[in-house]
């Protein structure tokens, strides 16, 4: 197998994403409504791909999917894992593993799902031949993901602005949000696909309450301040630039994350 152009990247998001934990209990409603969007059916074989904290995995758990989870992150796992005992769903199969090197067998799965998980692969091409591979004739994908005309997928432009650049071949995080995009990345592999949309609420007193949050939890923009932890004016800069990208997101304590939900049945 040849070398990962991409490998030191993909080391960079796997330490990136430690932090995210209190993140996720925000997407736990999502979770509900991706699983019930891919009409997952008791007894089906199920990928999660991206799984964090598990949440997208105890969820089809629950609905009587056999489950197999994948992360990049192993702290995650460990997570997924003591949450999947709590719901005591202890027969999910967690590994540690690339969306874009997935270490299943050819036609292993009913449906493949992910929720702000695979957008983050170098490569969207190689993603979705991974997942189509794994999948059975006839299966399905279905996953979440960011648009890049609203708050999250703004956000993500606005760390990129202020970060270094990423590698050549790279795709950006909210391109998976583009109806038009995702449809030609699933190109011939599978049938046209199914979208719909749905708003994540962020609980936040203030948007000054909402930034440091992600300062705080989400891995890219907790490492945008810290590199610029000896340049305070630049530092207050990029925060007031910040709350006012966000800001009007912002309505009866709740920001407003707007997400799109793609479905579709593989070739």
């Amino acid at each position: 197998m040849a070398p990962d152009p991409f490998a030191e990247l993909k080391k960079r998001q796997r330490e990136m994403w430690v932090t995210f934990t209190p993140v996720a209990m925000f997407t736990t409603p999502v979770a509900g409504q991706l699983v019930k969007f891919a009409g997952i059916r008791a007894g089906e074989a199920v990928l999660d791909v991206g799984t964090g904290t598990g949440v997208v995995a105890i969820t089809a758990a629950r609905a009587g999917a056999r489950v197999s989870a994948l992360d990049l992150t192993p702290e995650l796992l460990l997570q997924a894992h003591q949450n999947a005992q709590i719901a005591q769903h202890t027969d999910i199969v967690w590994t540690e593993g690339d969306a874009e090197q997935l270490p299943y067998p050819d036609a292993s799965f009913d449906v493949v799902l992910s929720q702000f998980g695979h957008i983050f692969a170098p490569r969207p091409e190689v993603a979705i031949a991974e997942m189509r591979r794994v999948l059975k004739p006839g299966g399905r994908v279905a996953f979440a993901t960011w648009p890049p005309e609203h708050l999250v997928g703004r956000m993500f432009a606005f760390i990129a602005r202020n970060s270094p650049p990423l590698p050549a071949g790279v795709a950006p995080p909210p391109q998976w949000g583009n109806p038009a995009i995702v449809s030609e990345r699933l190109g011939a592999r599978f049938e046209a696909p199914f979208f719909a949309r749905g708003t994540m609420g962020f609980p936040a007193l203030s948007v000054a309450h909402y930034r440091l949050f992600m300062e705080q939890s989400v891995g890219p923009m907790q490492k945008l301040v810290e590199s610029l932890a000896n340049e305070p004016e630049k530092l207050a800069q990029l925060r007031a630039e910040y709350e006012t990208l966000v800001a009007p997101y912002h309505l009866d304590n709740v920001m407003q994350q707007d997400y799109l939900l793609t479905r579709a049945r593989a070739c």
